[in-house]
Order: C-alpha cells, then sequence, then structure tokens
C-alpha cells in the first residue's frame, strides 16, 4: 500500500506505518542493509570495498570489527551478485576457469586440512577445483557463473540462452562446446593453439576471456583465498568493479548494493 503515515524516528532514521496492515518499517526495510548499525561508516566500508581490501584491513578502515566488517561485505553484494549481462552479440569469447574448493571459515569440513600453499594435482571430477563459466563478447558485455560441472549438459543449458541469432561463438578446441553449437545450430569457431597460434584468421580468438581471467585471478589472490560458498559474491563484486571502473563512488557502490 502506499497509504502510509510518519511514524516518528529511530536511530536517526526516519519509520513510517501502513494504515491497512498497520506495521512500520524505513527506507531501508526490505533491502540488505535492513537493520545494520553504524550508518555513519557505511560510505567508508563502501570506500573500502572500492579499493578491494581484506575483511581486517576494511575493519581497519572503517573503524569496526572484523566480524562487522565479514558481514556488511556480504549483505553488500547481495544484489551485485545476480546482476550479469544476459545477452550477447556478435563475436562471442566462452571459456572455464578454476578456483580450488575451500571450506575457509567453516567449523568443519568433509575432508582433511590441506596444507597452506599446497596444490591441486590435475582437473577433473575429483580435483577439488570449482569451475567457473566466463563468457564475453567483442562489446564489452559480460557473465560468468558458477558450474557444477564442466559438461555439455551443465554449459549446454546456460549458453544459448545468451547468444542472439546474430552471435558467433569462439571457443578454444574443447569439443564439449563444438556439441553445443552443432545442437543449438550456433555459429561457431573454434581455436586450436597447437594449429593456429592463439589467433585464427586475425578475427578468432579467446584472448578478451582470457585476458578477464587473468585480471580476476590477480585481484582474488589478495583475499589469501575465497571460501567457495561466497564464491558467487566476489565474482559480483568484480564484475561491478569492472562495469563501473572509476567512476565508481561509495555512494554509487551503496545504492547498487541496495538492489
Amino acid at each position: 500500500s502506499t497509504d502510509v503515515w510518519r511514524w516518528g524516528f529511530k536511530a536517526g532514521v526516519q519509520r513510517f506505518r501502513c494504515k491497512k496492515c498497520r506495521r512500520t518499517f524505513n527506507a531501508f526495510t526490505g533491502t540488505p542493509v535492513a537493520k545494520l548499525k553504524r550508518r555513519d561508516a557505511w560510505l567508508t566500508y563502501c570506500e573500502a570495498m572500492i579499493q578491494g581490501l581484506s575483511v581486517r584491513k576494511a575493519a581497519q578502515f572503517a573503524n569496526i570489527d572484523k566480524s562487522t566488517s565479514f558481514r556488511w561485505r556480504h549483505r553488500l553484494l547481495t544484489a551485485p551478485r545476480n546482476v550479469s549481462d544476459v545477452e550477447m552479440t556478435g563475436i562471442v569469447e566462452a571459456d572455464e576457469t578454476f578456483f580450488r574448493e575451500s571450506f575457509k571459515g567453516s567449523r568443519q569440513m568433509p575432508r582433511k586440512a590441506r596444507k597452506r600453499g599446497g596444490k591441486t594435482a590435475k582437473r577433473g571430477p575429483d580435483s577439488k577445483l570449482i569451475p567457473v563459466l566466463v563468457v564475453r563478447d567483442r562489446r564489452g558485455n559480460h557473465f560468468d557463473q558458477v558450474l557444477d560441472a564442466v559438461d555439455k549438459a551443465t554449459i549446454g543449458v546456460i549458453l544459448p540462452q545468451l547468444l542472439s541469432d546474430e552471435s558467433l561463438l569462439c571457443t578454444d578446441g574443447a569439443t564439449g562446446y563444438s556439441s553445443i553449437a552443432k545442437d543449438y545450430k550456433i555459429a561457431h569457431e573454434s581455436v586450436s593453439f597447437g594449429k593456429y597460434g592463439y589467433v585464427k584468421e586475425r578475427v578468432f580468438h579467446v584472448q578478451h576471456v582470457n585476458a578477464y581471467d587473468s585480471r580476476l585471478k590477480l585481484w582474488m589472490a589478495r583475499f589469501k583465498g575465497v571460501a567457495t560458498k561466497y564464491l558467487p559474491n566476489y565474482l559480483g563484486w568484480r564484475r561491478m568493479l569492472e562495469r563501473v571502473g572509476n567512476e565508481l563512488s561509495p555512494g554509487r557502490l551503496f545504492k547498487m548494493a541496495l538492489g
């Protein structure tokens, strides 16, 4: 209902009351920042996120507790994690990148703890590497998503929905993409590095998506490992930084976090 009246202040914020259901609310009710305290530090914390500070460094920057810093981070990323381009045009590059499975912060783990700095032996169903599908077109439109598996059944559900009728899919030599393109009648160019080098016919390559993967990995390294359950949040965070670039201000980040 829009039939409301003012209902006093709480913590300096105007509250309202609905005349129909009699419930009270304020401007933040129903948003990711509802019931968060220390409003005076919100924009300072947004600046820490723009700088890509770790949980502890962001806590020091905003003068809040580290547990508050962690909670604020993932509240502010609730909306950005779901913002992604959903239609690609022209030449569209697709590839996967991988992150080590992590139970960082969990009290119980389904496996033995590994030594810090250890490496996963190889990719595969038992490698404990988490795949992320990355799709970009030459106009800068971008989509990424954590995958349950790297197979035709999984990628074949996602990829065709992103491509327009005029799109041409460009991938590496992985056979799964060729099969998907054939089934869905998608124009497709496969670049085999051994045969064509990095660029085929001076046009077809996956360098844009590989460059993004490199930027993503370099940026993620500062966090010293990200828990797998929070990986979608960090992907959304990076997409937000890439999309807005130098124009991202604390106020704008806060508005984007409200959804």
